[in-house]
């Protein structure tokens, strides 16, 4: 664990896109050198690249070039080439996609089952989850945690859990660090397995999936007996540029990619099409039958210019390991030490909770930290309130899902109900307007990655924003705040809602009239408190309703002739999809349009968190009326007299449109006042249908 000072001097000259900026998202991708597109150009200006299929001297150029850096790309992670090969893909997705196929079309035609046996560790990204879904009768497992993998290991875990027939070609899948929290998993297991003599553990093959680990970390494949039989890179990780992958695979084990079904151009050494169909694969060395097409030879000769620029810049990446390990462990202790004034801690970070996560040893963590912020109250802040704040403030987090849903499930405690329960609530992974937080849990986490060119300067202002802009942070704070795509009310005494987000927008006919967006409390299920301009002087009408983003629209049916509304009328409401219900009664109308004394109109609805819209027709029979309904959003709520009053709690917000006479009815007679009254109300009426048509 050890800084590099050196980074502060040539940051701003190599990394000039970070003046005035914090990144944090190095797990994602890291950043590229202004050295490395500055050394690329100029090979491309000074040099005629061709095709590597064609027999032209620039061909021969590109052919050679490619040849030269797969070869020093292999002696990057310390692979001799004699043991080792290297195949260029277009992400470390595409490189698992590759040995998984492979797996299936040597299930299908060399074993006696016709599928093979697949396990992966709980913390796999998605794209090895996806693994499984090339095996058939069910024949995956999914080890839960490292204990677990240390029993079949050892020979002691329930042959019932390991759905694997005799003969069954077997594949043992896991991430070398985990893509959500950053704790690295021991790289021992893939010894252990190959050297194994238990039965069960016979004809198993590792693939192995370093794209997070990469990173920050220096791979060392100079013990072939040791290094997995397959490993999965992203170069755009490891050196920000260019967008490349690669398969490294041990040559011992290249035979099982050569039972892939599907070939592609420059790959088959013979190829027939009529009477006879048949083809042979180029079979002199294992990457020659397996990089189907044109190879991306421009991204190799700047993966090239990558490898050498990081050698300058930071001499080697054990010397990046311990610059990130010494800045992760800077910002956990300082993220630790948050609190709000009550003593309750701000951050929790999810971490195995063992002795053998340790922010600071590379070995066993890597520099992601994943975490959610709590308020006052010890309540989740959503996830992408943190992330929108710090990138309205200049520093770019993570936040969401991750595609880890092991990782969720195990560090959030989200059951498999609680998951379906979310996405029947309109939840979905990456998407931005998801639910953040289902039943007092988050759905999802922020995480923070640093990188080669992070500084101490990045932490510190990390944990000073936070720092700032949460404690002390309560339901309170989850205000009202105008949108660029909502407007607001505007009082006479020139007050006006016009914080936060976007700026007024006029809307002809009532300009006066606005959208607003009030408070909904994400933390739990709570009502919205709405009250409706009076339609008489006597009568209001009051609504508690929950919102959501992904409505469904349900129909009130008259009751009885005696029951309805009106005898023609029925009520429509856009309601929410989800479990937790609430009960939504109306009030009277007035004395001549309520419902009997004796019953009540009320409907049994879902909630959640975003939108809404409600529409109750023919109140008085020619006009309609309706409420939108919106979530939250930080900003400040300014209460506004004469036109509107908007007034926030902790449990609900209430919106009064208060009604107002006709400045032009002043001084005038009893009728004309009268008749501007109507005109007053129609203005109210005409409000709420606009906000209703939005």
């Amino acid at each position: 664990m050890e800084y590099n000072k050196a980074v502060e001097g040539f940051r701003d000259k190599e990394y000039p896109m970070l003046r005035g900026k914090v990144y944090l998202d190095h797990a994602g991708t890291t950043l590229y050198a202004k050295s490395l597109i500055d050394d690329f150009s100029r090979k491309m200006l000074t040099n005629l690249y061709g095709n590597p299929h064609s027999r032209s001297e620039p061909a021969h150029l590109s052919g050679q070039e490619v040849d030269n850096i797969r070869e020093k790309t292999l002696r990057f992670f310390g692979a001799d080439p004699t043991h080792f090969d290297l195949i260029f893909t277009a992400n470390a997705t595409a490189a698992i996609k590759l040995v998984a196929e492979s797996f299936r079309d040597l299930a299908v035609a060399g074993s006696t089952t016709g599928s093979f046996w697949y396990g992966y560790h709980k913390d796999a990204h998605t794209s090895l989850i996806g693994v499984r879904a090339l095996t058939t009768k069910g024949t995956h497992y999914c080890f839960e945690d490292d204990a677990e993998v240390e029993e079949w290991l050892g020979g002691n875990l329930a042959k019932s859990k390991l759905p694997r027939g005799a003969g069954m070609p077997g594949l043992f899948a896991y991430p070398g660090q985990s893509n959500m929290t950053g704790r690295r998993l021991p790289l021992s297991w893939i010894a252990r397995l190959r050297k194994s003599t238990r039965p069960q553990h016979q004809n198993t093959y590792t693939l192995f999936d370093a794209a997070a680990l990469a990173t920050t970390f220096q791979l060392d494949f100079s013990d072939p007996s040791t290094a997995p039989d397959f490993t999965a890179l992203s170069f755009y990780k490891i050196f920000g540029f260019p967008d490349l992958g690669a398969l490294i695979v041990r040559r011992e084990s290249g035979h099982i990619l050569s039972w892939r079904k599907y070939f592609g151009g420059g790959t088959v050494s013979m190829l027939t099409v009529l009477h006879e169909p048949s083809f042979i694969r180029r079979d002199t060395t294992i990457h020659g039958g397996l990089e189907d097409g044109t190879l991306p030879f421009h991204n190799i000769i700047a993966l090239g210019c990558a490898m050498e620029v990081q050698r300058k810049l930071y001499g080697s990446m054990g010397s990046i390991s311990k610059h990130t390990a010494f800045l992760s462990k800077r910002l956990y202790d300082g993220m630790v030490n948050l609190a709000h004034g009550n003593g309750q801690r701000m951050c929790v970070i999810y971490t195995d909770g063992s002795d053998t996560c340790s922010y600071g040893d590379s070995k066993t963590q890597g520099a992601t930290i994943a975490f959610n912020l709590m308020d006052v109250g010890g309540v989740s802040i959503g996830y992408g309130q943190v992330e929108k704040l710090a990138n309205d403030n200049g520093i770019f987090l993570r936040s969401g899902g991750l595609c880890n849903p092991g990782g969720l499930a195990c560090y959030i405690k989200i059951e498999p109900w609680q998951f379906k329960r979310a996405w029947s609530a309109g939840h979905r992974c990456g998407d931005p307007g998801g639910q953040e937080i289902i039943n007092g849990k988050p759905t999802g986490v922020v995480r923070a990655s640093l990188g080669a060119m992070s500084t101490i300067s990045d932490v510190d202002t990390l944990l000073t924003f936070l720092s700032k802009s949460f404690t002390d942070w309560s339901d309170d704070e989850k205000r009202a705040v105008p949108l660029a795509d909502m407007v607001y009310f505007k009082g006479t005494t020139g007050n006006s809602i016009d914080s936060g987000i976007g700026s007024s927008v006029e809307e002809e006919p009532t300009p006066q009239c606005k959208h607003i967006k009030p408070t909904a409390t994400p933390t739990s299920p709570q009502l919205v408190k709405v009250e409706e301009a009076s339609i008489h002087s006597d009568a209001s009408t009051e609504l508690a309703i929950p919102t959501n983003s992904e409505p469904m629209r349900a129909e009130k049916t008259n009751f009885s002739s005696s029951e309805s509304i009106s005898g023609s009328a029925s009520t429509e409401m856009a309601i929410p999809t989800n479990f937790n219900r609430w009960r939504i009664e109306e009030t009277n109308l007035s004395s001549s349009e309520s419902t009997p004394a004796a019953s009540s109109t009320d409907l049994a609805i879902p909630t959640n968190f975003n939108r809404m819209r409600v529409r109750k027709p023919g109140i008085p029979s020619n006009t309609t009326t309706g409420l939108a309904i919106f979530g939250y959003a930080p900003a400040t709520v300014k209460t506004l007299r004469d036109s509107a009053i908007i007034t926030a709690s902790m449990r609900n917000l209430r919106i009064a449109a208060e009604a107002q006479t006709d400045p032009l009815a002043k001084g005038k007679t009893p009728i004309q006042k009268r008749q501007a009254k109507n005109r007053s109300t129609r203005r109210r009426l005409q409000f709420w249908k606009n906000v209703d048509e939005m």
